[in-house]
């Protein structure tokens, strides 16, 4: 069992908090790691798809008073909103009967910004927690190009052979559209949001226009927003902000979309291998977007970062404010013999960064320049960790 890094920061909000909020996309490991937290024999495990366990929490508050010596984990959370004041009164008269420890493990399939939504009645009472698809430092190093290839999904990445893995990941897809965002509530055809989603994996980094989209389905431009607004509540696709700057310059104001795990963006495009891979059109972009995603994903989450770019096309694809005056500026590249643009240079003299980096695809780390710092992905995860 690959052991997740995520485990300790779980581990200490448990112990301080009533409530905790694991959140991630399905399949991505909530329900295991949630069980390794704990004591089998202290928990009782209820997933809110099933009836027979959704039956159990008719009556909440006597099923609570049952079990109030265990942690409760209600799985798919987001799905039954309205047990959430409920929670809030049990939990406060717990609070006055001088229990502090935690009591309640939520999984969700859903965004924080979507479940702070939906349980605001359990604000000062709950923390949120985000399980990521594996990233970097949670394998070996030298599987990098498996964790690209398939992405994070420990199914997928575990997978015997490619082919399993991409099989895997199209059933993945195909639930997704068929069942999971179905029951969630919105009506969209699975045939349109499939191909939303694969145009996404097409436009791989690209800064979003929702015009040519609307044009490519032939609906609204704001149904476009909708349908976007939806794969981001899911944790399927990031929307990287661009960041603001008081340059005076004219800047690009829309936001660049990834699909959030590069397996997914190679079983959208029917990429087979990456020896496939390789040689497609989408090979910077998947590789941008896997790289970028390891990185933000060891940041502190108060952590700012987002991309800048000049109307000239001057720009830096992440820029990170780790507070304390330290912004950097890092330029991804998919060679391990890297060489930078006088773009970023120049988008380097708006922005005054403390560190620019290149991160490349090799092994090794060196000097690019007297200024810039060339990174291998595996030491640039480390950098962010100190």
């Amino acid at each position: 069992m690959i052991d997740r890094k995520i485990y300790k920061e779980l581990k200490k909000l448990l112990g301080t908090n009533p409530a905790v909020a694991l959140l991630g996309p399905r399949q991505v490991g909530k329900t295991t790691l949630a069980h390794t937290l704990v004591d089998n024999k202290d928990v009782v495990y209820l997933d809110l798809e099933r009836p027979s366990d959704l039956a159990k929490l008719t009556d909440i508050e006597q099923f609570c008073a049952i079990n109030s010596d265990k942690l409760l984990i209600l799985d798919e959370v987001q799905r039954k909103p309205e047990l959430f004041a409920p929670l809030r009164s049990i939990i406060d008269e717990r609070r006055r009967e001088g229990k502090k420890n935690s009591q309640f493990l939520l999984l969700g399939s859903a965004s924080i910004e979507l479940l702070k939504q939906v349980s605001e009645t359990l604000a000062g009472r709950i923390a949120y927690c985000e399980l990521h698809p594996l990233t970097l430092n949670e394998i070996n190093a030298d599987d990098i190009n498996n964790l690209w290839y398939r992405g994070g999904f420990p199914d997928s990445f575990l997978s015997d052979s490619d082919e399993v893995s991409f099989e895997w990941r199209l059933n993945f897809i195909r639930t997704y559209l068929e069942r999971d965002i179905p029951a969630l509530g919105p009506r969209i055809p699975a045939e349109t949001l499939r191909r939303f989603w694969t145009m996404l994996a097409h436009n791989q980094g690209a800064t979003f226009n929702a015009s040519s989209f609307a044009r490519g389905l032939d609906v609204t431009g704001v149904t476009i927003a909708r349908y976007l607004d939806l794969m981001v509540d899911l944790l399927l696709v990031r929307r990287l902000q661009p960041w603001t700057s008081n340059t005076g310059k004219r800047l690009v104001k829309a936001p660049k979309i990834y699909v959030r795990d590069s397996g997914l963006v190679h079983a959208l495009l029917n990429i087979n291998n990456i020896n496939d891979l390789l040689g497609h059109p989408v090979l910077g972009g998947s590789w941008e977007g896997f790289v970028i995603e390891n990185i933000i994903r060891q940041l502190p989450s108060q952590t700012e970062f987002g991309f800048y770019r000049t109307s000239n096309g001057d720009e830096v694809d992440l820029v990170i404010n780790k507070g304390n005056k330290e912004l950097w500026a890092v330029e991804i590249k998919r060679s391990s013999a890297p060489t930078v643009s006088k773009g970023f240079y120049r988008a380097c003299e708006d922005i005054k960064p403390n560190r620019k980096i290149v991160v490349h695809s090799g092994k090794d780390s060196f000097p690019l320049s007297k200024e810039v710092q060339a990174l291998s992905l595996n030491d640039m995860l480390n950098l962010c960790q100190e």
